[in-house]
């Protein structure tokens, strides 16, 4: 016989999180492992005074743990509660009972519920789970920039929900609250400003993407993923460089040697600033049959390139070094260099807004100019879709129509 206990216990916020008991423990059904606890992601309000003591623990760790306020007397004090913090108090009590009577019943009475009974039993127990919990575990297994995007989303939806949120809560209704949210809330970078519409897409992306996995991993009955829009982007300006320009800019000094070396490099290869920077000697490559190539690890994406590469283009990586040394020891991305960037630039008498990354989109922007096919750019790119890439056959197609405007008749 399995003895389930209702328990308490505080938390932050003046609550208290009720959980079960389980004497002997059980087994989880989804973990395999054995425990004697079930957290119903429900909480009550205090009816007696906590308060929170930080202290060091035999490790040298600090902790923190709640202790009741006692009275005059040295009894518990009572916390004052509104009408519907009671109210919350006993209908919250109620629902939280019910869970545990049918609890008991499934782990000492299984031959009570037909299997029907028992799938639906599992689902409401897997319903009372932390939905925010689930996005911050899968948070917490991205890599690299995904993660950070990630950790962006989830601490979105974590200020959105106060951090309560249950998988049986999580229906579409919620999901477009969400996603109005998104649009709407200021940034928490900038409280002046919102959240950018691209920004929103891709925070968005990732809760549609951890409401798909719930619904495989069984904890969604329905796939909300499929039934909620997502938000559209909005397209972005890309700034870029003509043949001509970057032939001004190479034919250019600028201060800093190496961040000038980088740039050129990016505009005949495509990298990203950061895989530049990370480039070390052993992942350039050479052979008679095939000329230069680039071994490396997207740092973004993590994925495995392989990038031929031209004669031009290893020519400004410089002397080589030991295998396991940069290429550009000491390249940063600073306001420093960015001077530098801007001031080459400028002498260069180039007036448009470029960036370092504009030299990315010179690369893509020339080979599809040149004639080169969308497929082979992306691939080039290192873009995992090809959607990713058709933005820079927009910005090829609109130059083509300016340049048809340019000539006009006098008719």
């Amino acid at each position: 016989m399995i003895k389930v206990t209702l328990r308490q216990k505080p938390i932050t916020g003046h609550r208290q999180a009720l959980y079960l008991d389980f004497y002997p423990p059980i087994t989880d059904p989804e973990t395999g492992q054995k425990t004697r606890r079930q957290f119903l992601n429900m909480y009550l309000h205090d009816e007696v005074e906590h308060m929170e003591e930080h202290y060091t623990d035999d490790n040298g760790k600090p902790q923190r743990r709640f202790v009741q306020v006692q009275d005059k007397k040295g009894r518990p004090k009572a916390a004052k509660l509104t009408f519907i913090e009671k109210q919350h108090n006993k209908e919250t009590r109620q629902i939280a009972e019910q869970i545990r009577q049918r609890r008991d019943n499934e782990v000492n009475k299984p031959e009570v519920y037909t299997a029907y009974e028992q799938q639906r039993l599992k689902q409401q127990t897997k319903g009372q789970r932390s939905f925010v919990e689930y996005f911050k575990a899968l948070t917490d297994k991205r890599k690299a920039s995904n993660h950070d995007n990630w950790v962006s989303a989830y601490n979105y939806l974590e200020r959105f929900t106060g951090g309560q949120l249950t998988f049986a809560e999580v229906d579409e209704a919620f999901c477009n609250e969400f996603k109005e949210y998104l649009l709407t809330s200021p940034s928490s970078k900038s409280t002046d400003k919102p959240i950018s519409q691209n920004s929103a897409v891709s925070y968005f992306n990732k809760f549609k993407a951890a409401l798909s996995q719930a619904f495989k991993d069984g904890y969604l009955s329905e796939d909300l993923n499929s039934r909620v829009d997502a938000i559209k982007p909005t397209e972005t300006q890309r700034f870029f460089l003509s043949l001509e320009e970057l032939n001004k800019l190479a034919q250019t000094p600028c201060q800093d040697e190496m961040l000038k070396r980088a740039a050129l490099f990016s505009a005949l290869t495509g990298l990203r600033f950061s895989d530049i920077q990370k480039l070390a000697w052993h992942e350039v490559e050479h052979s008679k049959a095939e000329g230069y190539t680039l071994h490396f690890r997207q740092k973004k994406t993590q994925g495995v390139e392989v990038l031929p590469i031209s004669d031009q283009a290893f020519e400004l990586l410089g002397q080589r070094g030991k295998p396991h040394e940069a290429v550009f020891p000491g390249l940063t991305y600073s306001a420093y260099g960015n001077r530098h960037l801007y001031q080459w630039i400028g002498a260069a008498g180039i007036t448009k807004n470029i960036t370092f990354h504009c030299f990315r989109h010179t690369f893509a922007t020339l080979q599809i100019s040149a004639g080169t096919d969308i497929y082979t750019v992306s691939k080039m790119l290192g873009h995992r879709e090809l959607k990713t890439t058709q933005i820079y056959a927009k910005v090829i197609d609109q130059a083509k129509r300016e340049a048809a405007n340019r000539i006009s008749l006098n008719l």
